[in-house]
């Protein structure tokens, strides 16, 4: 821990806004690592392909080598709602660019079983009242999210310039010329007066630095890339090729609640870690 904190103590019988902050402080720093983000390393084993698409398969196309008012890197939640709102104000030449093989960030990466938003719909998804839609859930599945998100983008006529499956790879300001000149890792070179950087923090998986991990010979692989194809059913359940399985969960956030209500339904046994 990095700071030495006294337990609370027991929990007193009628409100104490001390002991809760006491309690808060403990829990807090039992949560809290040295190392902090040194924790995760570059995993080099077959499941740590993070980068492939299990979703949209990626095409060959040719390089574009062209010129845009706004280039938005990353087709998020962010740079959807800015490049939206830019449409609203009458700008045109925007153009999204991003890894996946379409919008939404995390919510096109993330497709595990029983993935829900822990915020209300009616507060967490945008443009409600601009497409005209009221979501079905209170705390919507990812699957409606993930949908929500791509009519934005359809509505403002965002993908029409897009480039999926694409990853900046160099950004050179051109002074005398005023322009952003981006290469990227399908050769395009495009010059934008205004570049736009929203990858988000959620795409890219954290991998443990648990010793052994690069050396594990069963079947293993990251909530985020779900393979469904080894498991059987979709986001809403029914995953019958683990029912003569072990199966580990790495991890007891967000994501791994959501999961383990599923795994435990079909594994024939789960072990939570």
């Amino acid at each position: 821990m990095p700071e030495t904190l006294t337990p609370p103590g027991p929990k007193p019988e009628g409100f104490d806004p001390d002991w809760v902050r006491a309690k808060h402080a403990y829990e807090r720093a039992k949560r809290l690592r040295r190392d902090g983000v040194e924790q995760f390393v570059e995993v080099t084993a077959e499941f740590s392909h993070w980068e492939d698409d299990p979703y949209v398969e990626r095409t060959p196309r040719d390089p574009v080598n062209d010129e845009v008012e706004i280039l938005m890197i990353g087709a998020g939640l962010g740079s959807l709602i800015a490049a939206a709102r830019m449409r609203e104000a009458g700008l045109d030449g925007i153009r999204l660019l991003d890894r996946a093989g379409g919008v939404g960030g995390t919510w096109y990466w993330n497709r595990y079983p029983g993935i829900q938003c822990d915020i209300e719909s009616y507060i967490y998804m945008p443009f409600l009242e601009e497409l005209g839609y009221i979501p079905t859930q209170k705390y919507a599945y990812g699957a409606e999210i993930r949908e929500h998100l791509a009519a934005i983008a359809h509505h403002y006529d965002l993908v029409r310039d897009a480039l999926f499956h694409t990853t900046v790879t160099e950004m050179v300001w051109d002074e005398a010329e005023q322009r952003w000149n981006v290469h990227t890792d399908r050769g395009d070179r495009i010059r934008a007066r205004t570049v736009v950087v929203s990858p988000g923090s959620l795409v890219r998986p954290k991998l443990p630095g648990i010793p052994g991990i690069n050396e594990f010979e069963g079947h293993t692989f990251h909530t985020s890339r779900w393979d469904y194809s080894y498991t059987g059913g979709n986001e809403f359940g029914g995953l019958s090729g683990l029912q003569d399985k072990s199966v580990g969960v790495v991890g007891t956030g967000a994501t791994g609640l959501q999961v383990v209500p599923h795994l435990g339904r079909w594994a024939q046994q789960l072990y939570v870690f």
